[in-house]
């Protein structure tokens, strides 16, 4: 299992005012752009945006991550070995597989294990 890709998780109030600062800051435009359950969502660079009322994505602000991998199965064998506990899914969604697990710390963590399609398109 190998980790491809780390984000850093940031809440904004709106995803077409906010892109412009971050596709700056990275040199790039953004790499995925989609609603999920009542949030909106965006990627750019290293940096995850999330936009929604705060009633609907306050709940995110406890979870790390994402945290990209190759193999969610070997990467949640690997974890609930060490005492990790899944605490959602796996579960599908448009970008692939994903996965909360609280690591034996309480540190809770999403992982995704993105679909062959994002993959080629964000990591190339």
């Amino acid at each position: 299992m190998q980790i491809l890709k780390t984000y850093a998780r940031l809440f904004v109030a709106d995803l077409d005012t906010a892109l412009p600062i971050y596709e700056s800051i990275v040199g790039a435009p953004t790499d995925l752009r989609f609603g999920f359950e009542q949030a909106e969502i965006a990627a750019v660079g290293d940096f995850l945006l999330i936009a929604g009322s705060p009633e609907h994505i306050d709940r995110y602000r406890s979870t790390v991550g994402p945290v990209i991998v190759d193999d969610l199965d070997q990467l949640i064998a690997q974890l609930t070995a060490s005492e990790a506990v899944v605490t959602g899914g796996p579960f599908t969604s448009e970008t692939g597989r994903f996965a909360y697990l609280r690591h034996p710390d309480g540190t809770d963590v999403e992982y995704v294990e993105w679909s062959p399609e994002v993959r080629a398109r964000v990591l190339g």
